[in-house]
Order: structure tokens, then C-alpha cells, then sequence
């Protein structure tokens, strides 16, 4: 993109649906009714996972909905704000679709992911539904990843439910990353992917997706989903966390990141790996490690302290992959010595060369791949008005790193929220060369132009086409307010040393505290954003969607808005 949002282009924004926080922090079921979560789900006291979550370690929603279940977090009052009309903001999700065949009414939607084109778009999102319908149930309601499919670009979509799945095997648990492919170009097949937490029914914790088939125009067009195809597989008492993807279409691969959290010993603090999958056959892929509980490249070995929210990038043009991920989370402030004494917060940044990426069941790279740091300071002990995630011993917010490599710079970009400058947080970003991850700045660089209130849970995925980035993130314009906003800085250099002009995403903000929810956190780990680009320079025609979870309805919805330059 060559210019900011033009106010025409901020009219075409679409608010994506984004369900899938419904399972991030310690979701219980309503205890006033007696009920209890469908489909699987751990005991907390003879798990050896679940009964360290939130005293010893942080987690996924989707590790507190495996451990604990659904949990009411109901609002004081209703939400009075007036805008009833999302003018150029639109819900992915239905509330009809919120209802169990028995007629129990879910609230609650969260933690968004997105994927698109320039005419289909798919949001996924953590799903309360789940915790409530039987398995089966129409639509899949089952499941505790939803989805919803747009054929016109973003400007409207339709809730498809649960990612099909059979619940009398499995169940998917949340924490949900979309990609698209689209092999040959422009007027063939396109296809989806959502990757999930996937918990079976026998108890052990894997990472699966679905693959989806889109067809069709208008009216008339359709999605077709079928899965589990099996990601990852977790061994005994080891539980998979925050999985997310990122694609390499030149070489039809997909690669997920995820976190590996074992029963005991440093194990138990968090492992980061890579899986790869093979779309040669973009319907029925094959991954690596797939079934196998042997992983298929560690990333990271578990360390005394803690490794969580790992997110990948592909170099296009060489196909080497990068994964970036905070270490010290939660461990920081919990503990042991020295995570909570001496030793520093940090966001991580990994080569992975593309001779390491073979479509084996392991990696011929057995060591661990170059790194980089960049000391942090966290928000992660701060109380955020409104934001529901866990119990006070927890970590209440993080400080995970998205990701993004641009080509034509030469650079591999994290972006994260961090309170050095500022203690209700910025976001900051810091650029690495590419294979060598030289620093491009001296030091991090606020890229918000405000200061106000907190800025949180930014999202990146991909440069333009251009090379330039196009940043989203959570914004509270005071420092006294849980009314909370999207914002974007776009069209920002990965070598810059200075702020970028923001843009408002949402029209209408939302009151967190007057927010009803059955999941916590209510509006998730993280947000998400995808850039699809269309054309090459000099004539940018880049199409960045938006997604996050939104509370203006006086319960969390996924939403989506895009922009074209």
C-alpha cells in the first residue's frame, strides 16, 4: 500500500468474526446451573499440566478451556453504547448460530484469526457454543472452533458453525490460525486451512486442521471443509499450545509453530517447534510429525524458564522460515529463581535455513537453529479494566511477538506490546537482517504516535508487496477507560526509526466491563491481520483484512474490516 486508508477504503473495512478466545483463560462452566463443559476435559488435580497453569506457568486459552472448562464472566450491566450500525465493520459470526439445539443461549466469541483474497475471506475464532452443545450437534456446534466464510471480498459472511470433525474422536479447543492457497494463481480452486488445539477423546493433546475448499461466486459459492488432518501429536501428559501458521506458496508448504508443554522436569516449561506440512495435494495434506509424538524440529528446548506464543514466518523468496517468541512469560513473576530474580523478559527471533525444512518425518537439523534476542518489559503482571483472563495468579496479559519478513528490505520484523517508554504499554517493533538477524535499529522503536492508554496484542503476518508493514493492535485512548478500540499504523518501513500515522479501524468502541462472556479472556490472546497481495510495484493494490473480537454487542463477536490502498 502506497498511502494511508482513504475514508472510501475505511468504508470497504470489514469486522471478521474472531470466536476463538473463547478458550484461552480459565474457562469454567456456570456453576449456578449445575452443567458442564461437552467433550473433553482434564481434571486440574491429577493432570500434571492443568495443576500448574496459572501458579507456576502461563497457557493458551485453549490450555485453560482443556484444563477447566467454560466460565461465566458476567458484566454489571449492559452495554449502552449507541452505535447499533457497523457502517463499515462487520460481524463474521452469527448470534443465532450461539444457540444449542436444547435452546442454551453462548456468549462469546473471541480470539480472531484471518485469511483472504480479493474475493474469499475466512475467520475463525474461539467458540463458547462448544461448551454447551452435545456432540454431535448441527453445525458442529460441538466444537470449540468456529469459523465463518465470506464470498464478496469481507463485506458480508456467513457462520458456518464448527470446523467439521468427528466429536466422538476428538474435539477442536481454540487457539485457531488461518492460511489460504491458492496453487496455479488467479481462476483456480482456492483453499483454506484452520489449525486448532484438537483434544481426543482418550485425552492426549495434538494440533490438527481443517482443509477447506472454496467455490463458487456469489450467491452461489460455497466451502467445503473436512479434517482432522493431524499436525502434531502430543505424547503422554505433554499438552500442544498456541499453534498459528504461515504459508510458503511458491513451494505449496505449510508450517506451524507451537508450543510443547511435557509433565515434568524442564519439559514442563515450554518447548517451541516447527511442524511442515505438504500441500501437493492441497485437499488431503500430509504433515510432519504428524501422528508421531517425535517432534519434527525443536525450535527451542524447554528451558528453567518459560517459552510461550511462538508464530512463524516464510521467506517467499528463499523459503527459509523464522519463529519469534516471548521467553520468561508468566515464569517472570512466578518463578523459580532466576526467572523471577535475575533473569531477563524476552521476545526471540530463529533461522530455520530451508535445507532444515525437508518433508520428512524429522529434521536433518538436529541442533538448535540461530537466535536472536531483544530484552522486553512486560505488562504481563498489569490489571487491564474489563479484560477477564485469569485468575489474579496468572498472567493476565502477555507481550508475544507477531511477525512479518519483507523481501525487498531485506528484513525479518517483530511487533509487541512493551512498557519501557510507557506503563500502560506501546507497541514496539524491531527489524532483523535476514539468515544473519543483524539488528536494523539500535534499539526498539515506538511505532503508535499517541501515548494516552494501553495499546495491546498488535498483529502482523506478511509484508505488502511492497515491502512495507501494516500493523494492528488494540487501543484505549485514555489512561482512565476500558472503552478499547482497534487502531493500524500502515504502509511503515522495517527500517524505521520513528512512529508511523495511525488509523482507526472500528467505528464503534467497546465497553470491556459491560461486556457478558462464557470465555475468558473475552477478547482473546491475540488479534490477527493478513495482507493479500494483488498486483506488484509500482501499481500497489494490496488488500489488508482486520480481525479481533468485539464487545459493542454487549457480548464478545468476531469482527472483521479491510482496506484497500
Amino acid at each position: 500500500m502506497k498511502k494511508l486508508f482513504t475514508n472510501k477504503a475505511i468504508l470497504s473495512i470489514l469486522v471478521i468474526g474472531t470466536l476463538v478466545s473463547a478458550f484461552v483463560a480459565g474457562l469454567a462452566l456456570r456453576s449456578a446451573s449445575g452443567a458442564h463443559a461437552a467433550g473433553p476435559k482434564a481434571s486440574s488435580a491429577s493432570n500434571a499440566f492443568c495443576s500448574r497453569l496459572g501458579k507456576s506457568i502461563g497457557g493458551s486459552s485453549g490450555a485453560w478451556t482443556y484444563c477447566f472448562g467454560p466460565q461465566s464472566a458476567n458484566a454489571s450491566h449492559v452495554n449502552t453504547s449507541s452505535g447499533t450500525s457497523f457502517g463499515p465493520n462487520v460481524d463474521a459470526a452469527n448470534l443465532q448460530e450461539d444457540i444449542t439445539p436444547n435452546g442454551t443461549r453462548a456468549y462469546g466469541q473471541s480470539e480472531t484469526s484471518i485469511a483472504g483474497n480479493a474475493t474469499y475471506v475466512v475467520e475463525a475464532w474461539n467458540d463458547s457454543t462448544g461448551f454447551f452443545a452435545p456432540c454431535p450437534s448441527p453445525m458442529f456446534k460441538e466444537e470449540l472452533t468456529g469459523y465463518g466464510f465470506s464470498a464478496n471480498g469481507g463485506k458480508s459472511f456467513t457462520d458456518e458453525g464448527g470446523l467439521p470433525n468427528d466429536c466422538t474422536v476428538g474435539k477442536y479447543f481454540g487457539d485457531p490460525s488461518v492460511e489460504i492457497y491458492q496453487p496455479g494463481g488467479a481462476g483456480h480452486a482456492v483453499y483454506f486451512y484452520i489449525s486448532s488445539l484438537y483434544i481426543t477423546n482418550a485425552g492426549t493433546s495434538d494440533i490438527a486442521m481443517d482443509a477447506c475448499t472454496a467455490t463458487g461466486s456469489g450467491s452461489s459459492a460455497t466451502i467445503s471443509c473436512k479434517g482432522p488432518f493431524i499436525i502434531a501429536t502430543g505424547g503422554p501428559g505433554d499438552f500442544l499450545d498456541k499453534d498459528f501458521l504461515s504459508i510458503d506458496p511458491a513451494r505449496g508448504r505449510l508450517y506451524a509453530s507451537y508450543d510443547r508443554f511435557g509433565a515434568t522436569g524442564l519439559a514442563a516449561n515450554g518447548q517451541v517447534e516447527l511442524a511442515v506440512c505438504d500441500l501437493s495435494t492441497p485437499a488431503t495434506p500430509v504433515c510432519y510429525p504428524g501422528a508421531s509424538t517425535a517432534p519434527y524440529l525443536i525450535v527451542q528446548p524447554a528451558q528453567v524458564c518459560e517459552n510461550e506464543g511462538a508464530y512463524p514466518a516464510v521467506d517467499i523468496k528463499r523459503g527459509d522460515v523464522y519463529v519469534a517468541w516471548e521467553y520468561n512469560w508468566a515464569t517472570n513473576f512466578l518463578g523459580p529463581a532466576p526467572c523471577n530474580t535475575t533473569e531477563p523478559l524476552q521476545n526471540r527471533v530463529a533461522y530455520v535455513p530451508f535445507t532444515c525444512l525437508t518433508l520428512t518425518p524429522v529434521s536433518p537439523c538436529g541442533t538448535t537453529p540461530k537466535q536472536v534476542s531483544v530484552n522486553i518489559v512486560s505488562i504481563d503482571t498489569a490489571f487491564i479494566p474489563g479484560f477477564n483472563r485469569t485468575p489474579s495468579s496468572a498472567a493476565p496479559a502477555n507481550d508475544f511477538p507477531r511477525i512479518a519478513v519483507s523481501d525487498p528490505y531485506g528484513t525479518v520484523t517483530i511487533v509487541w506490546n512493551d512498557t519501557r517508554y510507557h506503563p500502560l504499554g506501546d507497541i514496539l517493533l524491531q527489524s532483523y537482517k535476514l539468515v544473519s538477524l543483524g539488528p536494523v535499529q539500535s534499539n526498539p522503536v515506538r511505532i503508535n504516535p499517541d501515548t494516552g492508554g494501553m495499546h495491546l496484542m498488535p498483529a502482523l503476518r506478511q509484508a505488502q508487496s511492497s515491502g512495507l508493514l501494516d500493523i494492528s493492535y488494540y487501543q484505549r485512548d485514555t489512561a482512565n477507560t476500558d472503552s478499547t478500540n482497534v487502531d493500524a499504523v500502515l504502509n511503515l518501513s522495517p527500517k524505521t526509526t520513528g512512529a508511523g500515522n495511525k488509523i482507526r479501524v472500528t467505528n464503534v468502541p467497546s465497553a470491556w466491563i459491560d461486556t457478558s462472556s462464557d470465555i475468558i479472556p473475552n477478547f482473546g490472546d491475540y488479534t490477527d491481520n493478513y495482507v493479500q497481495a494483488l498486483s506488484q510495484a509500482p501499481y500497489y493494490n494490496d488488500t489488508l483484512y482486520v480481525a479481533w473480537s468485539d464487545g459493542r454487542l454487549g457480548e464478545p463477536q468476531p469482527f472483521e474490516a479491510h482496506g484497500v490502498s
